[in-house]
């Protein structure tokens, strides 16, 4: 691998995901292109059982001072780090999935019984409420927070791009296009985003930060 490769991410790194980057040989450009922005909610129609696709969502109804009378309901939720966050926070998770609609599947296979909130962003996707709208699950959704688009543009030749969201990438394609370069998404829901954009994407084995530095120094070590 030549040293030379410049990789951008497009959201800023942990100084700790940073270093695989930089260790890995690589230089780095890093941009946030969303802003994530947390609203203040209404807690009073909370169901029995609460759903978080986001760790966004989960900083989100932290902040909020009613928050502590949730604890005594269960969490499902997407993403390993999402649970972590909630457990972390005394929340108890009874299952999590790393994509939404392994999660609606999950729901409608063993808790179809079930009352739901689902907290979400302005951006969400609807594998989830869509599924568990056609089946009839008990549910209601409380948006959460906001999602800003927050593109920037990026004139440093880059051989590949991390991206994190299909809203990142959208985000990136206001101001730039993709060309060349190979595109290292954290998940398939990401990298559907760009199948109509380019064809040179790599998909991380889990869906998660590190996986998708991981995969982006196997790539570049095995050329």
């Amino acid at each position: 691998m030549q040293d030379t490769l410049r990789i951008l991410s497009t959201k800023k790194l942990l100084p700790c995901q940073k270093d695989l980057l930089l260790h890995a040989g690589f230089q780095m450009v890093e941009a946030d292109f969303i802003k994530v922005e947390y609203r203040d909610v209404d807690l009073s129609q909370v169901r029995d059982h609460l759903i978080f696709t986001s760790r966004n969502a989960v900083k989100s109804v932290l902040q909020h001072k009613g928050c502590g009378a949730l604890k005594q309901k269960n969490c499902f939720c997407v993403g390993k780090k999402t649970r972590a966050l909630l457990e972390q926070n005394g929340f108890n998770v009874i299952t999590y999935t790393d994509y939404a609609a392994a999660l609606a599947a999950e729901i409608l296979q063993k808790y179809a019984h079930l009352s739901f909130t689902f907290f979400s962003g302005n951006l969400r996707r609807g594998d989830l409420p869509d599924t568990l709208t056609r089946h009839n699950i008990d549910f209601n959704e409380i948006e959460s927070y906001t999602t800003r688009l927050t593109p920037h543009e990026i004139k440093t030749p880059v051989s590949g791009i991390l991206f994190f969201s299909p809203s990142g990438i959208r985000s990136y394609l206001e101001k730039n296009t993709i060309n060349d370069e190979v595109c290292f998404c954290i998940g398939t829901t990401t990298a559907g985003a760009l199948e109509k954009i380019t064809k040179n994407i790599v998909i991380a084995n889990t869906p998660d930060v590190e996986s998708t530095i991981a995969s982006t120094a196997k790539y570049f070590k095995k050329i």
